[in-house]
């Protein structure tokens, strides 16, 4: 670790108060923005796309792994970005993974066979990783705490604009220039993203001569997450639940999980430090972030279908209906970051949040296939306020608790398990729905009406040209086997809604601590005199004042050593 000594950044008010810092800091999160949107837009693009790309590749058996591919590579490095970025700097991780961010999209848009589309995929994914958490980091060694909420609440706002232009832009690529400008546009993009990188970031440089990397950390827990996510893609679908493959996977990653933990209570520089989770805030918000994962994904995953198949709108329209979620997404994350600034008071918001999220779950569970449109959106808005409203204020109550030297490891760690609640999510409710479906058609279908390929062969077209009878079978196992999962995932959501309400509100940073030389910060230009100020240790009377006691134990922290 660094021995320099801690310099502290202006309070709030002088950055925001100085021009130069101001259009400086503005700068750095427009190109954050662009970077968060090419990896967020990479989840979601290829959902509208991939029944023409398969086609045209003649994989339909390797569809899954379009996707699955993308998720393990960015899943698997997440924590490796936020170690490496508290330990050599981000700034020089950052440029890397929009750069392996971009070559990827050359291997996907040049793809002539499956094999080349998901290994394509797979770079993607594995520069995706860091181009989520970078962002989320590089922005607390930027902006104190206290001013930081009106930015992740803009962040959130990328997440939900995502959703709904990812599969529409698909969608439009797909039936007009081609599915191959879903790779194509990232490079634009990224090179965009360098460029405002290189010019305008400005970041303290780490003083660690000699890093020593957690090698064997990371492998296991690569290899844990790659059974974990394997098992939530394949469970019930490709594999049965209790076949030798699944039950493989699951052994293979408690064993992995365990040979982590061991590894890390004696690296020297954990992937993982087993002292984060000594820190309450960050058990409470962490279990809470899984579990809005899990509610999130495994409500979203499977809406569109619903839509389809019970509505009777095509894609393009099922896209759309979502997008009242989307945008009260977007506003009550914005607004709950603005609050958060001018306030300096957040614990309520998640915890309001996430009950939001539980009455949208119970109010979904009521739909029925004669519901008015209007009033089913309704009920998406009503999720997407709860979900703006805690997402990204639980980001930071994490990064608040801790310093600056540990923020991308603890930023990585929290979205680590966020994802991987956002994949067992998607299984589960995935399994239950299918199962439940399975059951239902088999039970109500009519003798012979499925003939000519069975219930696996059922597509909305084809649904909306059946006689009345069968459609009103078919739109109503829909509906029947959807709707109830919504309800067993309340008590799940009460859970962390109680969980959050055991938070300890700390006093928002206004001033960045460093455990870093000043004369390491890199300075140029406008901002200059600014950065330099923000470099001297002895600060104002004001800032000194508003010191808060997180920063406090922050330095206490220290001076202990890892995992004390």
């Amino acid at each position: 670790m660094s021995t320099a000594q801690t310099t502290a950044q202006p309070a709030p008010g002088a950055a925001q108060n100085d021009p130069a810092m101001k259009r400086n800091i503005l700068l750095v999160f427009g190109g954050l923005m662009v970077t968060m949107l090419l990896a967020s837009l990479d989840q979601t693009i290829f959902s509208t796309a991939l029944p023409t790309i398969v086609g045209e590749l003649d994989g339909v058996d390797h569809m899954l792994w379009v996707t699955t591919a993308y998720i393990l590579a960015s899943t698997i490095m997440l924590p490796v970005y936020g170690k490496l970025g508290d330990l050599i700097g981000r700034k020089g991780l950052f440029i890397a993974a929009i750069g392996l961010f971009i070559a990827g999209s050359v291997v996907g848009g040049l793809a002539d066979n499956m094999t080349w589309l998901i290994a394509g995929r797979a770079i993607q994914g594995l520069g995706g990783g860091g181009l989520m958490i970078l962002s989320q980091a590089i922005i607390a060694d930027v902006v104190p705490a206290r001013e930081r909420g009106k930015y992740m609440g803009i962040m959130g706002g990328v997440f939900a604009l995502s959703s709904v232009a990812g599969p529409l832009l698909g969608g439009w690529f797909t039936e007009g220039i081609g599915w191959r400008w879903a790779f194509w546009m990232n490079i634009p993009l990224g090179i965009l993203a360098i460029a405002s990188a290189v010019l305008f970031l400005r970041l303290p440089k780490v003083d660690h001569a000699k890093p020593r990397i957690d090698v064997a950390g990371m492998g296991l827990l690569a290899i844990a997450s790659t059974c974990l996510v394997l098992v939530t893609t394949w469970g019930g679908t490709t594999y049965d639940w209790d076949s030798l493959v699944i039950i493989g996977l699951i052994a293979g990653f408690v064993i992995t999980a365990i040979a982590f933990v061991m590894v890390e209570r004696t690296a020297a520089e954990p992937i993982m430090p087993l002292h984060l989770f000594k820190d309450r805030n960050f058990n409470l918000t962490t279990i809470a972030g899984l579990i809005t994962g899990i509610a999130m994904f495994g409500a979203l995953a499977y809406l569109p279908t619903y839509l389809q198949m019970v509505t009777g709108v095509n894609a393009t329209q099922a896209g759309f209906l979502m997008i009242p979620m989307m945008a009260a997404l977007l506003v009550s994350s914005i607004a709950s970051g603005q609050l958060v600034s001018r306030t300096g008071r957040y614990k309520w918001l998640p915890i309001v949040g996430t009950f939001i999220v539980a009455v949208a779950l119970v109010l979904m569970s009521t739909m029925t296939p004669d519901l008015p449109i209007w009033i089913l959106c309704s009920y998406l808005a009503v999720m997407g306020i709860g979900l703006g409203m805690s997402m990204q204020i639980l980001i930071l109550i994490v990064q608040n608790s801790f310093p600056v030297r540990e923020v991308g490891t603890a930023t990585a760690s929290n979205n680590y398990f966020r994802q991987i609640g956002a994949s067992l999510g998607a299984a589960i409710v995935g399994s239950l729905f299918v199962a439940r479906l399975t059951d239902l058609l088999a039970e109500r279908m009519p003798a012979g009406a499925a003939d000519g390929g069975g219930s696996n062969s059922f597509t909305p077209a084809i649904v909306r040209d059946l006689p009345a009878a069968v459609r009103d079978v078919i739109v109503g196992s829909y509906n029947d086997a959807l709707t109830p999962v919504f309800l067993y995932m309340v008590p799940l959501v009460l859970v962390a809604a109680i969980l959050l309400c055991f938070v300890t509100e700390k006093p928002l940073a206004t001033s960045i601590e460093r455990d870093v030389l000043p004369e390491s910060l890199e300075v140029d230009g406008a901002s200059s005199v600014a950065m330099a100020t923000a470099s001297i240790p002895t600060v104002a009377a004001d800032t000194v004042s508003s010191s808060t006691e997180s920063e406090t134990d922050a330095a206490a922290g220290a001076s202990r050593p890892t995992g004390a």
